[in-house]
């Protein structure tokens, strides 16, 4: 390779890294001007995890440990069978014909649209006519 081509090749290089600089510093001026602030994005992603946590928990554990006050009444109604994975009471007809659904994942699917229809209604006892309205899809 000749000097000239040598030179010429060498002028293109710098003129290359001249714009790549020009390109740095331009990229550095617009991040300095940004003003992230360190603090406060630690603050809100510190915020962030804290709300998805407590979250998470509440879908865990719906139910604080506080527990009001029953009456002798309430206290006997609470006993019984409940709805499996649920806090929903039952009759032991509507456990036996849960467990005659053969498939684990149908069942809890069965369990949890009993579960969910009976709290929207209010119902306190799930009997077999009420399983039979509410397990349909």
């Amino acid at each position: 390779m000749s000097d000239h081509g040598m030179d010429q090749r060498l002028a293109a290089l710098e003129s290359r890294l001249g714009r790549l600089e020009q390109l740095l510093v331009g990229l550095d001026g617009k991040l300095d001007r940004s003003g992230v602030n360190l603090a406060e994005a630690k603050a809100g992603i510190q915020a962030w995890v804290t709300e998805y946590v407590s979250l998470r928990l509440q879908q865990l554990v719906p139910e604080t440990c506080e527990h009001p006050e029953r009456d002798v009444e309430e206290i006997e109604l609470a006993e019984g069978p409940v709805l499996p994975g649920t806090r929903i009471r039952c009759t032991d007809e509507v456990l036996h014909r849960l467990g005659r659904i053969p498939i684990p994942f149908v069942r809890q699917m069965v369990a949890q649209k009993v579960a969910e229809t009976a709290q929207a209604e209010r119902v306190g006892l799930v009997d077999v006519t009420f399983f039979e309205r509410s397990a349909t899809f």
